[in-house]
């Protein structure tokens, strides 16, 4: 089976032709939905931020009465600074 140069350009020609149209399709296909796209990285965003919650911040996800601020009595106290050489402790 013998290959011409005409035969082997129609083949590049096709597949480059068909590539190009892939490519315009993709590009108006994102083009035209892109709002609906952006949208749904937002949620995606919001949600893998908000964990399960799905950004409800009307009140439902937040806890119910005053958050205790207090530290706990347990707490550790601040540590002490390190002898320095000279120091008589």
């Amino acid at each position: 089976m013998k290959f011409n140069f005409n035969s082997i350009a129609n083949a590049i020609s096709i597949v480059s032709g068909v590539s190009l149209a892939g490519i315009i399709g993709v590009g108006t296909y994102v083009y035209v939905n892109k709002d609906a796209i952006i949208d749904d990285i937002k949620d995606a965003a919001i949600e893998s931020v908000m964990g399960g919650a799905g950004g409800a911040l009307g009140g439902g996800a937040l806890p119910i009465g005053t958050p205790d601020l207090a530290a706990p009595s347990d707490q550790a106290s601040a540590p002490m600074a390190l002898p320095t050489p000279n120091s008589p402790f």
